[in-house]
């Protein structure tokens, strides 16, 4: 990928882990090294990036301390877009609540009692407690399920999910920030995924991977697929309009090594810098006719009554510090993982396949 970019997209990757509060003032983030090596490109294009975080007065570099955070974000542009879009979403949920019958009095009633419980749970417990655990990684539809189904994993405990992308949720657990990770970073000369990179980035900790499932990656498309849209190089046509997964997700990664890969320049498609956070995200701008396609999960597609072309079967992990594998609500996650009612909700959901789900792997053996 041309280096004119990449550094770009560092920067802006960075800037949505300060936005989103893995980062806050005062932190200091990650090597240079480490970001070169996660985003398998020189040491100095994460300096470009670095500089350009500096210039806009978002971190300060100084010989021995390294980089740290000095702006939270809180006036950036991006901020504001997030806004819009939480609106937005907002907007959708009430039009689906209001034309299912349900009153306005009765849905802000409904908010009022979740936003109360929710920071009820958020405020009496800190991640020390263990009755929280809190996730960071990729997104996936069966994770967010078991966000707000997680009493009935392992019951005393809740589970606080960040969707931040692979790579942020592996820097988040490093530096205890969560008790596990979502990940499905693949790498091309092992053959494997999350194995790779945990090896490369930690070398002196032990991991355990616990697979999550294995889910179909590809390309989302409307019902019918009008464009007739077949592969990756019809991106690249006049009439197509294409809607993004953001960079450091593992989605965005496999994205781009493909599009090395068959030698098609990420300025030939329109609407590649249209980035989202979720798979869901993806499914919705093309359900509402902002975009013809869209990389993401099969599971989107179906949920959303879209079209699919399929182009890999990833494999999605969960990982968790060495220390952390033997306590009560890992364990407890890991027997529902290999259990018959697993199987079945993933069957409702579509484009999964569970023959992996609850191996573990260790990154020290």
């Amino acid at each position: 990928m041309n280096d004119d970019y990449l550094y770009q997209q560092i920067a802006s990757s960075i800037k949505r882990d300060i936005a989103n509060g893995l980062y806050k003032v005062g932190d200091t983030l990650p090597a240079v090294r480490t970001y070169s090596e996660i985003w398998h490109c020189t040491i100095g294009t994460v300096q470009r990036a670095f500089q350009l975080l500096v210039a806009q007065g978002i971190v300060s570099t100084h010989i021995g301390k390294g980089t740290v955070v000095i702006n939270n974000l809180s006036s950036e542009p991006e901020n504001s877009l997030r806004n819009a879009n939480l609106i937005h979403r907002a907007e959708t949920l009430f039009l689906d609540l209001i034309t299912s019958g349900y009153t306005p009095v009765e849905i802000e009633n409904a908010f009022n009692i979740a936003l109360a419980r929710w920071r009820f749970v958020s405020q009496s417990s800190e991640y020390t407690d263990q009755k929280i655990l809190r996730f960071a990684g990729s997104h996936d539809l069966v994770v967010a399920w078991m966000a707000t189904h997680f009493q009935e994993i392992a019951p005393g405990y809740n589970l606080n999910v960040s969707f931040s992308g692979s790579v942020s949720g592996l820097l988040s657990l490093a530096e205890n920030k969560c008790a596990i990770a979502g990940s499905h970073i693949y790498d091309g000369q092992t053959g494997v995924y999350n194995l790779t990179i945990l090896k490369s980035l930690f070398p002196n900790e032990s991991f355990a991977l616990i697979t999550l499932a294995q889910r179909n990656l590809g390309l989302i498309v409307k019902r019918g697929n009008p464009k007739s849209i077949q592969k990756l190089s019809d991106l690249t046509r006049e009439d197509v309009t294409f809607v993004n997964r953001h960079s450091g997700s593992g989605t965005r990664l496999f994205f781009d090594s493909e599009l090395t890969r068959q030698n098609i320049e990420s300025n030939q498609i329109k609407g590649y810098f249209n980035q989202k956070t979720t798979h869901s995200e993806v499914a919705r701008e093309i359900a509402q006719s902002q975009a013809d396609a869209g990389i993401g999960l099969e599971a989107a597609a179906i949920s959303n009554d879209l079209d699919f072309i399929h182009l890999t079967l990833e494999q999605y992990d969960l990982i968790v510090k060495a220390v952390t594998f033997n306590t009560e609500p890992i364990q407890k996650l890991l027997t529902w993982i290999k259990s018959p009612e697993f199987v079945n909700l993933l069957s409702h959901f579509g484009g999964y396949k569970t023959s992996l789900s609850g191996n573990v792997r260790w990154t020290d053996q």
